[in-house]
């Protein structure tokens, strides 16, 4: 009985024992399964859920002058960053926010910066960005840099992280025709998703914008390895960013800068182009902004003053500005004459001082007196009122028209610059759309010396001064000289300017050229203020009544070309708001052709 309680004993035993070596195997075989049969798999998703893909935004290519000097570059810009991963405290995130509050206050009184980030953000950061540095303070000058490397550098989880910005070394002097850039908008590519996008520059405005698609680099990327928390373990692999084109534009530096100086703050434009190949050598106007207030973005203070600002400096008054161009028009009439024949050089007019038209009032010579009598060169040496209501009506309004559409007025130029306009050169059908009137000799008359609804731009006078110079050559002015080959790092020059050759005769080219040099270099000419020594100029000059009568508001104009023999430079300058073109503008084109000149002077005694 004893033995047989014994042997039952010991069945159980076995039977326990053998279920146990069951459960073991059966553990062994999972666990083999696991870590073996199925390893890989479990190995690849593990590996997938801890990694985590970080843009890196490439680095924006150099804008610079015809001569190489730089006009946007790229500097480094050093910010605080707080990385978490390394000051992460036991227990709930409470602690750690209450940490990272404590580091901030202790760095605010090392450096003598307030703080500027907030426990929300920090929250933010943590949900949204936790393998990613916070940061804290952006853009530390050298103070506070020597303040950090003294005083807080040993301060642990803290340090300096460098990121790439824009920097405009001329400053507002090409403001207009750079533009800024900003921050970009993140947009994922489907092809390659990432979890974070470092910061971006993007254009914004001006050639930034225009060009950013050659000024910006190809992206790189990193893989962060995050534990199940979130927080950083290192970098697994690095594919760095790659450069932007280089684009080298045909604006000279130094004369951009001449031409913004002598332009001051009074509201106006100035463009100087090669007479020789449409190059636009500056490009000015005024007042600018500087590019580097939007860096990395501008303040709300900032911006809202430009906005405020009557002066409207946003405004680029040399391309997307149009207006009325008063007696710089002439020259457009006086060519339309000629070249269709309706008159000749020796064509006489005598001025009494008015020219009434019909029944309607008189319209009146800038000279109350009147000039006499004229031929066509004195006429523009004088600028004479009368004889271009004459002329006009002798010709018949289609010829000025089509001269004028054929110089490049009422259309874009094709520059490429931000919002250009074509300004208008109205007719019979323009009319008739916007008044529901048909045109009337009077307004011949009106636009005949630059009034009425004819709008133009200084780019566009720009351009007819070059034609005017070169005998014809209408040019679409040309900004970009070369960019850089992404592949051999070759600048490659950009395709010469389109031109449309007008075929003028040798007589209206003589005629109107002889014309504008009386003006600045005769004694009593009307562009005398211009004159520079030495030198013989060729221009026009122009005002232009705008706004309501009992204002008295006037832009005053001026185009040029010179030398005289063998025009190098074409001007157009535009003050918004001036006594005339002789007193206002002609002062000013003189200036600046004596810069131009003086500046070659060197270079000429060198090669002498």
């Amino acid at each position: 009985m004893a033995r047989s309680s014994i042997e039952k004993e010991a069945m159980r035993v076995y039977v326990l024992m053998g279920l146990m070596l069951s459960a073991f195997a059966f553990l062994a075989l999972m666990l083999w399964r696991i870590q073996v049969a199925q390893g890989h798999q479990y190995e690849r998703d593990e590996l997938r859920q801890s990694l985590r893909r970080v843009r890196l935004p490439g680095t924006r290519g150099l804008i610079l002058d015809r001569q190489g000097h730089t006009l946007a570059d790229n500097r480094p810009s050093y910010s605080v960053a707080i990385y978490l991963e390394e000051i992460r405290q036991p227990g709930p995130w409470t602690k750690t926010l209450d940490h990272v509050e404590t580091i901030l206050d202790q760095l605010a009184i090392e450096l003598g910066r307030p703080r500027t980030i907030t426990r929300q953000d920090i929250q933010n950061h943590r949900i949204r960005r936790l393998p990613l540095p916070l940061i804290a303070w952006r853009d530390l000058d050298d103070t506070h840099l020597a303040r950090w490397a003294e005083r807080a550098s040993a301060i642990p989880g803290v340090d300096i992280f460098t990121e790439t910005v824009r920097v405009y070394p001329h400053g507002p002097a090409a403001g207009h025709v750079l533009g800024y850039v900003g921050r970009a908008d993140p947009i994922p590519d489907e092809a390659e998703p990432y979890h974070y996008y470092l910061p971006e520059m993007e254009g914004k405005a001006g050639l930034e914008r225009r060009l950013d698609a050659r000024l910006k680099g190809e992206p790189g990327g990193r893989l962060v390895r995050v534990d199940v928390i979130g927080y950083r373990h290192g970098d697994v692999a690095v594919r760095k960013p790659t450069r932007g084109q280089d684009v080298q534009l045909t604006l000279d530096i130094e004369l951009q800068e001449a031409a913004s100086r002598i332009m001051g703050d009074t509201p106006g434009a100035v463009v100087v182009l090669d007479v020789r190949n449409g190059d636009v050598l500056a490009l000015v106007s005024a007042p600018g902004f500087d590019p580097n207030h939007f860096i990395p973005s501008i303040s709300v203070e900032r911006w809202r003053g430009l906005l405020d600002d009557k002066r409207n400096p946003l405004l680029n008054r040399a391309a997307a500005g149009a207006f009325a161009p008063g007696s710089i028009f002439k020259p457009v009439v006086a060519v339309a004459a000629l070249e269709n024949n309706a008159a000749t050089p020796d064509q006489v007019f005598n001025c009494p001082g008015s020219f009434t038209l019909g029944s309607a009032r008189p319209m009146h010579c800038w000279a109350r007196h009147g000039h006499g009598p004229l031929n066509m060169r004195e006429s523009l040496q004088h600028s004479c009122n009368v004889y271009y209501f004459r002329l006009a009506l002798m010709s018949g309004y289609d010829a000025i028209y089509h001269t004028a559409e054929a110089m490049g007025l009422g259309h874009k130029t094709g520059i490429i610059l931000d919002h250009e306009v074509g300004g208008i050169v109205p007719n019979d059908a323009w009319k008739r759309r916007v008044y529901q009137d048909a045109w009337r000799d009077g307004d011949t008359c009106n636009v005949s010396i630059g009034q009425g609804p004819i709008t133009v731009t200084p780019l566009q006078m720009a351009v007819v001064a070059a034609a005017l110079g070169n005998g014809g050559r209408v040019f679409t002015p040309r900004i970009i000289q070369a960019i850089r080959d992404r592949e051999t790092g070759e600048m490659i020059p950009e395709p010469a300017a389109p031109v449309r050759d007008l075929d003028w005769s040798p007589r209206t080219i003589a005629t109107v050229q002889g014309g504008m040099r009386d003006a600045v270099m005769a004694p009593n000419g009307t562009a005398r203020l211009a004159q520079v020594p030495g030198i013989e100029v060729a221009g026009k000059t122009g005002t232009a009544e705008f706004g309501r009568k009992e204002e008295d508001l006037k832009h005053a104009w001026m185009i040029a070309f010179a030398p005289m023999d063998n025009p190098r430079y074409a001007v157009a300058l535009l003050t918004d708001e001036g006594v005339s073109g002789g007193q206002t503008a002609a002062p000013k084109v003189g200036q600046l052709l004596r810069y131009l000149f003086d500046r070659e002077q060197p270079y000429a005694e060198a090669g002498s």
